[in-house]
Parts: structure tokens; sequence; C-alpha cells
């Protein structure tokens, strides 16, 4: 039990001892270690007790040591006292050199301060100059933008805008300026998006502006390469052309930038340049004319097609593009108002055009995607069918032929510039034939008058010359080709009147003019051959034949004059073959070929020349039956007077007259063997005239006997009548027109000559006997006939009211019972028929 109690004794000594042990070890944890092991084992009244006895037994050992060092002590203390003066001194020399160094170093202290403060300055300049030159870059990208934006270089202001975002912006993030300007990035975006558009509607709105001027240079070039005269133009070109030099195409521009890039020019990531890619004219470039793209300022376009491109809106920009030039293109197709009536209306009409679709070009060939071959198709698809309406419509106003030719000049230039820059054509061609067809209808028009005015200037009598320069005068206008005519002395007389040369000349004018229009259509010789034949065939056949048979038709010309007319039909006719050549020669096509239409001339002329004879045959015919209307006969007459009627005297006269006339016309001409077919041809005129003549006549005199209106013919007035015939028949046997004495003359009166010996012999038996026989003596007598002039015979006999004598009523009787045989041979060989 002491054991135990002493082990535990020894074990708390220990313990305690610890705790001290960790107090001197001098630990900064070690009283909070010790305090709370004493209190937290409740012993700490043992551990001040031991603690105690600690303090006890070191202050014994501090005694001990002191006790065994007090000497040494007392030994320093006594040099201590000994030092003590002469530290007094050593310490008021030092104060002494202290105030001296104190003094002395005043301004040395100054200096320092001034220098630390310096120093410290220099150490924040240095600050402030490293912050700057890591904000200046951000600042500067910052400055750049908005000089970019304030010049409209807005594509190299996105590219600035996207370096100070994803760049420069997170260097500084640390800076609120650098919240403020990411804060506006979006802003800016959309606003140079809203700009470049305002821009490139400014573009859309001058290029509509510009495109007559870019249409006009166009169309200039075009006329160059194809030596086409372009015509007066209401606005000169901003060049004249002094030399032709090649022209080089321009660069495509950069497809970010809408740049052009020198062959030397060295790319600056820094610094962009957004120069005009088409720069204007300069005085150094003169000798070379503009083209049309050096006009017009194209960056709008490819500046906002770009920024739209990068900001991810690339198919909204070309849809708004392509939607607002088709808009534009519609109005450039509308016509100015009264288009028609002049050619300078359609110039500009087409120059606007030109200058849309030039525009379009240059668009479609600078840029991908903005433009492509499937949009340009359908918008020429669009623009032709416009433009070809509209032309069909406003030519369909013309009535002018040069103004037409003029148009057709212009179509064609239009046309040359359009397939210059790869548009087809093909419709303009088209509508040009059919407006070849108006042309030939216009011109067709003003050769009526031409030819009425030549008709109206001839005096229709064969062309006499009395020298030599007067002869090449007319044959030079017409290839009259005679050697004996040619070698007969002067004068002259050509058997033809001055309108058949004239005719001849006007001919070709009209063929000329047709051949005008069919310039540059594309058309092959055949077709031109073809189409010139035919305009030639209508102009010969209604225009000319028209107005030779309204000339023939014209009441003041005289039969000399007919006859001259009918002459001149001969050589028209003959000039057909020369015009065949003529076209031949000029349209190189093959005359021989037999696909080649034919001149219709011949048989035109061939008409108007029977024409002409058949107004010679009516015009005579007309004048008798103008001195037949001054007969007067007496148709009671009871005894003829004896000699022929005065009307039928004056007759003859005039027939003897006229064709005495035709007889001697062939005199008036040059006797060559060419000429002898057309004095043949006059004596076939004349006999056929003649025996016209006779026939109507004749028939006029049987109207006479047979006119519903005389109801009473006498016997007297028969044998007058009887007179008369024998008149004309002895004017037939005259032999008035030389060669007709064969006896035909005489059978134009047979059928009056028979009637008349029926009635004057009265010889009814025999007339009677041999009825409807063709061996009978009176076979031109029909019944019908000899019943109705018998019938106003017994009237004018009943007439007598009074008759005595026997052989008068015996002739009564005679005539009523011929009558009644006479109805009922007619009767009986109606119903035999």
């Amino acid at each position: 039990m002491a054991e135990q109690k002493n082990e535990e004794c020894r074990s708390g000594y220990y313990e305690q001892e610890g705790l001290v042990l960790e107090l001197e070890s001098g630990n900064p944890g070690s009283l909070s270690y010790v305090l709370r092991a004493v209190y937290d084992g409740e012993e700490h009244k043992v551990f001040m007790e031991h603690l105690d006895a600690r303090l006890k037994h070191h202050d014994k050992e501090i005694e001990r040591m002191c006790n065994y060092h007090y000497q040494g002590f007392i030994d320093s203390i006594r040099e201590l006292l000994q030092v003590r003066n002469e530290a007094q001194n050593l310490k008021s020399e030092i104060e002494a050199t202290n105030e001296e160094l104190q003094k002395s170093s005043q301004i040395l202290m100054k200096k320092g301060s001034e220098l630390v403060t310096s120093r410290k300055i220099q150490r924040n300049i240095m600050a402030a100059v490293e912050h700057l030159e890591l904000c200046l870059p951000v600042l500067e990208k910052f400055g750049k933008l908005r000089e970019q934006m304030n010049d409209k270089r807005y594509y190299p202001a996105l590219k600035t805008l996207e370096q100070l975002e994803h760049v420069y912006l997170p260097r500084v993030s640390r800076y609120r300026f650098s919240q403020m300007m990411s804060e506006t990035i979006p802003k800016l975006r959309e606003e140079i998006k809203e700009a470049s558009m305002s821009d490139l509607k400014d573009f859309l709105e001058n290029i509509r502006k510009h495109s007559p001027k870019i249409g006009q240079v166009a169309m200039r070039h075009a006329a160059e390469l194809n030596n086409i005269d372009s015509g007066p133009s209401a606005q000169q070109p901003p060049k004249v052309i002094k030399k032709k030099k090649k022209r080089r195409a321009p660069k495509p521009p950069n497809p970010f930038t809408g740049e052009v890039e020198e062959e030397d020019a060295v790319e600056d990531n820094d610094e962009e340049d957004d120069a005009n890619p088409f720069l204007q004219p300069t005085e150094s470039e003169e000798g070379e004319e503009l083209s049309a793209q050096d006009l017009v300022d194209f960056s709008p376009v490819y500046r906002c097609f770009h920024i739209y491109t990068v900001l991810g809106a690339r198919e909204t920009f070309v849809d708004y593009y392509r939607r607002q030039r088709r808009k534009q293109a519609r109005l450039a197709l509308q016509p100015p108002t009264n288009m028609h009536a002049s050619v300078e209306h359609y110039r500009v009409y087409f120059q606007e055009v030109v200058g849309f679709l030039v525009v379009e070009d240059h668009i479609l060939n600078t840029t991908s995607g903005l433009v492509d071959r499937g949009y340009m198709d359908e918008l020429w698809d669009m623009c032709i069918s416009k433009i070809v309406a509209v032309l069909r419509t406003h030519t369909a106003y013309c009535t002018d032929a040069t103004l037409l030719l003029q148009i057709k000049n212009v179509i064609i230039l239009f046309s040359h510039t359009l397939k210059s820059y790869g548009f087809t054509a093909g419709k303009l061609y088209d509508l040009l034939v059919e407006v070849r067809d108006q042309y030939n209808e216009i011109i067709m028009q003003k050769w009526i008058q031409v030819f009425q005015e030549i008709f109206a200037q001839d005096n229709y009598t064969a062309i006499s010359v009395q020298t030599q320069e007067e002869y090449l005068d007319v044959t030079s206008k017409y290839p009259y080709k005679d050697e004996e005519f040619e070698k007969s002395p002067f004068p002259k007389t050509f058997p033809f009147s001055q309108f058949v040369p004239k005719i001849y000349i006007q001919v070709k004018e009209y063929i000329y003019a047709c051949l005008k229009f069919s310039e540059d259509l594309h058309l092959s010789h055949s077709e031109v051959n073809d189409m010139i034949r035919k305009s030639a065939n209508i102009l010969l056949t209604r225009t000319l034949g028209g107005c030779l048979s309204e000339l023939i038709r014209r009441p003041e010309l005289t039969l000399l004059q007919l006859i001259q007319i009918s002459i001149n039909m001969n050589y028209l006719e003959q000039s057909c073959e020369y015009l065949e050549q003529f076209i031949s020669n000029i349209t190189g096509a093959d005359r021989e070929s037999v696909h080649v239409t034919k001149l219709h001339g011949t048989a035109m002329f061939k008409d108007a020349r029977s024409e002409a004879e058949d107004q010679i045959y009516y015009k005579l015919n007309k004048k008798i039956d103008d001195i037949l209307e001054l007969a007067s006969y007496e148709w009671t007459l009871p005894e003829p007077k004896g000699h022929a009627s005065g009307y039928l005297v004056d007759l003859i006269a005039f027939l003897q007259s006229t064709f005495m006339s035709f007889t001697n016309l062939p005199d008036m001409v040059t006797k060559t063997k060419s000429t002898f077919i057309n004095v043949r041809h006059m004596d076939k005129v004349a006999r056929t005239a003649l025996m016209s003549a006779c026939k109507h006549l004749a028939q006029r005199m049987m109207d006479f006997l047979l006119d519903n209106e005389v109801k009473a013919i006498s016997l007297g007035a028969l044998h007058q009548l009887n007179l008369d015939l024998m008149q004309c028949e002895q004017f037939a046997n005259s032999e008035p027109v030389p060669g007709c004495n064969d006896g035909t003359l005489q059978l134009a009166f047979i059928d009056l000559r028979q009637l008349l010996d029926l009635f004057t012999t009265e010889d009814w038996s025999a007339y009677l006997a041999d009825f409807g026989k063709l061996d009978c003596k009176y076979l031109r007598v029909p019944g019908q006939r000899a019943i109705t002039l018998l019938e106003k015979v017994n009237t004018a006999d009943r007439k007598k009211i009074f008759t005595f004598k026997k052989n008068e009523r015996d002739k009564k009787k005679l005539i009523e019972t011929v009558l009644r045989q006479l109805r009922q041979l007619v009767n009986e060989s109606q119903h035999q028929n």
C-alpha cells in the first residue's frame, strides 16, 4: 500500500516537473498547454507548490552564483566609474561633432529628401507608363475605329472592331473603360451595318442617275468596235477618243475590302486602304476613253456585301440587293413619254437599259455570290421581253421611214453592246425583221407619191435628144441597148417617154432603201436577196401597178398619150430583167438558183399594157358615144333624106383623123430593129381599136333600132339608117389602118346590114322559108329581133288613120301575117331547144 502511494507520488512529481520544464522552454504555445494541463487535471495547487519550490531553487542558484562573482562585479563597477569621465568627454565630443555634422549635412538631407520624392515620382511615372503602354493600343484602335467610321470605311472599321474585341480589350479587362468599350461593341457593329446599308441605298439611288451615262459610254465603245455610227447624242461622253489603245480590264477588287491592289503594293495589317476601286479620270488619261465602270464607285456594294457576310447576314443582303435591282430594272424598262416621236428618246431608253445591265455584269464579274448567272439570265429574260414589247408598240406608231431607219440603227447598236457583255439579242433581230416589213410599207407609201409626181411631170411623148450628152444622160438612167440606134445620127428619138427611165431609177432607189434596212440584221445573202425581191414584187405589183392603173384611168389622157403609155410598158417589162441582175449584184446571191424569187413585174407590166389598150378602146368608144348622143333620128320619117346623117359624117371624120394619127405615130420614133417590134405592136393596137370602134358603132346603131323607148319606126327611117350604114361600110372599106383590108371590118356591121336588107327589100318569104337553117341568107337576124322591129314598123303604119290605097292595106296585112308566122316559128324553136 505504501509502495503504491509512493509510486503515485513519484508519477505526480514527474508530471509536475514536466510542466515546469515546458514553461522554462520558452515556446510560445507552452504556456497555454501548461495551463490547460493544470486546470484539466485539477492539480493546480500541487502545481503551484511545485512551481514555488522551483522558484526557491532558482533563487538559491542565483544567490550562489552572485556570491561567486561578486568581487569581479565590484571590479567592473570601479572600472566603469573610471570610464564614466572618459565617456562624458567622448559624449561631449560626439555631440559637438554631431552638431557640426547636422549643420554640414542639412543641405544633403534636403537633397536626399528631394531625391526620395523624385524616386517616388519616377516609380509612379514608370508604373503609369507601363499601364499606358498597355492601354494605349486599345485606345488607338478605338480611335482608329471612330476615324474609319467617320470616313465611312466600314469594312476596315469592322476588322478593327474584331481586333479590339478579341485581342486588345482582354489585355485591359481590369480597367473600367474596358467594360464600357465592351458594352459599346454590339452597338458599333450595328451602327456599321446600318451605315453600310445607308451607303448602299445611296449607291442604288445614284446608280440609276448614272446608268444613262454608263450606257452611253458602253454603246460608244460598241460603236467603235463594230464601226457603227452611234449618231448624235444629247449628252457628250466624258472623253473624246484621240487614238485607239488596247484596253486592259482592271484587276478585280479585294473580296474582303473592295480594294484594287497595285502590283507593287505591300500588305499592311494596321493600315487599311479603302480607295475607290474605279478612279475618276485624270488629265494624264488623255487619249484613252473611259470604260463604263470608271464612272462609278462600286466600293459601297463591296463593303456592304462583305460586312453583311462577316456579320452572318449574307443571304439577307443578297436578297435585298436583288430585289431592289429588279425594281430598278422595271423602272429602267419604262419607256419615255412619246418615245416614238424622236430617235433620241430611243437612244436614251437604250442607254439607261445598257447602263443597268453593265452595272450588273460588273457586279457579276467582281463579286462571288452577290449576282450569279442564273439571276442574270432571269433578269435578262424579263428585260428582253419588256424591251421587245415596248419597241413593238412604239415602232408601230412610226410613219417616218428615216426615223424608223435611225431607230433600227440604234437597235443594232444596242444589240452589239449587249452581245459584248454576253447577252443574247436574237429576239431584237426577230423584231427588226418585223419592223422591216413596216419600213417597207412606209417607204412604199412614199414611192406612191414619187410615182405620181413622175406621172404628173411626164408629157407622154417619146424622148428626143439632140446631143451625145443628152443621149448618155438617158442611157445612164435606163439601160437601153441598141447598136443601130446608137449609131444613128442626131437628133434621135427614143421609143419611150421620160417616165420609163425615171421609174426604173426609182425602183432601184427603193431596192437600195430596202437593202439599207436589211444591213446588219445577220441575214444570209439568199435571205436578203429573197426579202428584197419580195419587197420589189410588192412595189411593182401593188404600188406601181396601182399607180399605173390610176394613171391609165385618168379622164384627161388623150388616145395618143395612152398609146405612149402602152409603148412604155414594153420597156418597163424589159427592165425587169435588168432589175433581176441588179438585185443579184447588190445582194451577192445566185440569180440562177431555183430558190430565188422571180420578179413579177413582167406580168404586171403586161397587165398594165393591156389595161392601157383597153382604156384606148374605151376612150375611143366613149368618144363615139358622145358623138352618137347628138344623133336625133326622126323615126316616123316618110322618106329618106338621100344622104347620110350629119352626126355620122362627123363621127367618120373623127375616126379617120384618129387612125391617121395612129398610123403616123411610128414615124416619130427613130427606126431601128428594136423599135420595129413596137411599131408592129402599135399597128396591132390600131387595128384592134379600129375593130372595137366599128363593133361599138354597129352595136349602137342596132341599139337605136331596138330601143324600147322607140315605139314606132317607119320604113323611111329605116332607109335613112341604111344610108348611114352604107357610110360606115364605106369607111371600113377605105382601110383606115394599113393591113385591115381583109374584110374583117365589114363583119362588124354584118348583123345590122342583114337586118336592114331584110326590112328594106321586104324579102320575108326567103327569111321565113330558110328560118333556122345554117345556110340561111339572113342568118344573123334572130327571129325575136325581127319581130321587135317588125312590131315597131307595124305600129308606125297603124298611126295612119285613113288608108285608102290598096297596096298599103295589102302591105299592112303582109306585115301582120309575117308577124304571126315569125312568132309561131320562134315559139316552135324555143320548144325544140
